[in-house]
C-alpha cells in the first residue's frame, strides 16, 4: 500500500522544487526589466546616422529603399521589446527603415 508522505517530507520535497526555480524568475523578470528599460532611438545616435536610419520609412530619399521595407518586417527587428539588434539599448519604430534592412526570413 501507498501511504501518505508524512508532512515534513512533503514540505522539504516542495522547498527543493520552490528553491530552484528561484534562479528562473530570476532570468524571467531581468528580461521584463531590460525591456522595459529600452529608450527611443535618437536621431543623434552615431550608429543610426550611419546606417541613416528615419523614424518614418515613407519620408527617406534613399535611393536604397525599397518599397514595404520598414523594421517591422526586418530580420534584425524583434516585435515583443521593439529592439533591434543592430541599435543595442534602444527600441525603433517599428514604421521606421535603414540601410541594414533586411527581409525577415
Amino acid at each position: 500500500m501507498n501511504s501518505p508522505q508524512p508532512p515534513r517530507r512533503r514540505f522539504l520535497i516542495q522547498a527543493a522544487i520552490a528553491t530552484s526555480a528561484l534562479p528562473l524568475l530570476g532570468v524571467l523578470g531581468s528580461e521584463t526589466a531590460q525591456a522595459q528599460a529600452l529608450k527611443k532611438l535618437p536621431a543623434s545616435n552615431p550608429q543610426a546616422i550611419a546606417l541613416k536610419y528615419v523614424e518614418d520609412a515613407s519620408k527617406t530619399t534613399e535611393a536604397a529603399h525599397k518599397p514595404g521595407s520598414i523594421c517591422g518586417n526586418c530580420q534584425f527587428f524583434t516585435a515583443a521589446t521593439g529592439a533591434c539588434t543592430l541599435f543595442a539599448g534602444f527600441s525603433v519604430n517599428t514604421k521606421g527603415w535603414c540601410s541594414a534592412w533586411a527581409k525577415k526570413a
